[in-house]
């Protein structure tokens, strides 16, 4: 395991350390991996999230549309005629986009919502890199507020057969929902104190809606509004193909392709959304995805697991405070999926062995793994994507931008639900 780990220690100090560089050096990295065998050739395909990768490049090429429609912009004008300063539009759009989060994968969740808050900034001549990096952290806050809002919660979900009112209460008291909900609103003062400097930035106000910007093409609206509805519809479909949110954003792609290009009345008209996939943040994800699969391979994750539940001894509270401070600190660089699927029949046996009610450590492992990504610009998939989306607008992100606003997010929600599932579950 020794040399597994260090590879991938050594990359992430190298991602981080040359953010421009990212895919290359994930790509390279995994190359070492398959190469010296740490990740076998049989293990390469499995090792890929093709649901996430299709899920990505179709949203994008659906946003690209959505852009070119002018609709964004529209959205921008009325949110700017409704708040009073820039403060609150970030901490609404935060808030928007985990509303939605909390029923989409977060990754579809912003490839949705960044557009909205580009024109804003566009239109302010603003710098449009908190606001990305507030919407990214929100959406990942959200994942564990639903049975259906993150692939975590699905796995947790589905070890306790628990249903989708579970979710909100379970065993007679509030469950995951409203811990969720507790920490989206702490943070939200965050976001608030984070751009306290903006609520001197007035808003400029249209002279009524006759000067807001004309919509061009409603129908990739309707197809966004549409992708919306059947992954919401299809995350309580039991037993479907893994790549069934991954199908469906690529299809309403290639029919918002289809329509462009029969409006238009020329081939051309499919380029530019094809063009606005960004395959640096895909391949990223790609190399970040097999590094994973090949420490998971060399027994990496077991061994994390296994360390976790050593530490606590039978003392149930440190126990409970070490799974969820560990998982907060092991999802800020690794896959919080395969670490969740590991660390489910661990905390089961412990249980087990100790005769006591697991319900306060799967919660502490959902809420740890869940928000831990939220530490670092490559500890989820929806932070990748955000920073995809500003740098294919020109901006680069540095990494004390997203320090700045990603720890103490992640603290205001990880401390209350700390101490809620706690006193609901573990007292």
């Amino acid at each position: 395991m020794i040399p597994a780990i260090v590879l991938f220690a050594l990359t992430y100090v190298l991602m981080l350390i040359f953010s421009k560089y990212r895919p290359y050096i994930a790509l390279g990295s995994a190359l070492i991996f398959i190469v010296s065998g740490m990740l076998p050739v049989k293990e390469i395909l499995p090792a890929l999230d093709f649901n996430v990768l299709l899920m990505i490049a179709g949203t994008m090429g659906l946003v690209a549309l959505f852009i070119e429609s002018k609709m964004p912009a529209l959205l921008a004008d009325i949110i700017m005629e409704k708040v009073p300063n820039v403060q609150i539009a970030v901490v609404a759009l935060s808030l928007f986009a985990g509303v939605i989060s909390a029923f989409v994968d977060n990754v579809a969740t912003v490839l949705m919502v960044a557009p909205v808050a580009l024109e804003i900034c566009k239109k302010l001549k603003l710098n449009p890199v908190p606001f990305i990096i507030s919407i990214a952290v929100a959406s990942n806050l959200q994942g564990a507020a639903t049975l259906v809002g993150d692939t975590t919660a699905i796995l947790l979900g589905s070890a306790l057969d628990m249903s989708f009112l579970d979710f909100f209460w379970y065993k007679g008291k509030p469950s995951m929902f409203f811990i969720v909900e507790l920490g989206a609103v702490l943070s939200a003062f965050i976001v608030a104190f984070v751009f306290r400097k903006e609520r001197k930035l007035k808003l400029n106000k249209n002279d009524g809606a006759a000067n807001r910007t004309v919509v061009t093409d409603y129908v990739p609206t309707v197809l966004l509004v549409g992708a919306i509805v059947l992954l919401i519809g299809a995350s309580f479909i039991p037993n479907k193909p893994d790549i069934t949110n991954g199908l469906i954003c690529t299809n309403l792609m290639v029919i918002g392709i289809i329509v462009n290009c029969v409006k238009k009345d020329t081939i051309k008209a499919a380029l530019p959304p094809l063009k606005a996939i960004d395959f640096n943040t895909i391949g990223l994800l790609i190399g970040l995805f097999l590094m994973i699969g090949g420490i998971t391979h060399m027994g990496v994750i077991d061994a994390l697991a296994n360390l976790l539940a050593k530490a606590g001894g039978n003392n149930v509270f440190l126990l409970y405070t070490i799974i969820v401070w560990a998982s907060v600190m092991i999802s800020a660089f690794i896959d919080n999926i395969p670490y969740v699927a590991t660390m489910i029949p661990v905390i089961a046996g412990i249980a087990t062995a100790l005769n006591i009610d697991p319900t306060a450590l799967y919660f502490g492992l959902l809420s740890g793994a869940t928000l831990g990504g939220n530490i670092t610009p490559i500890g989820a998939s929806a932070n990748i994507t955000g920073i995809g989306i500003l740098r294919k607008a020109g901006y680069e992100v540095k990494n004390k931008d997203f320090f700045k606003i990603g720890i103490p997010f992640t603290l205001a929600a990880v401390i209350p639900a700390y101490v809620l599932i706690w006193v609901l579950f573990g007292m």
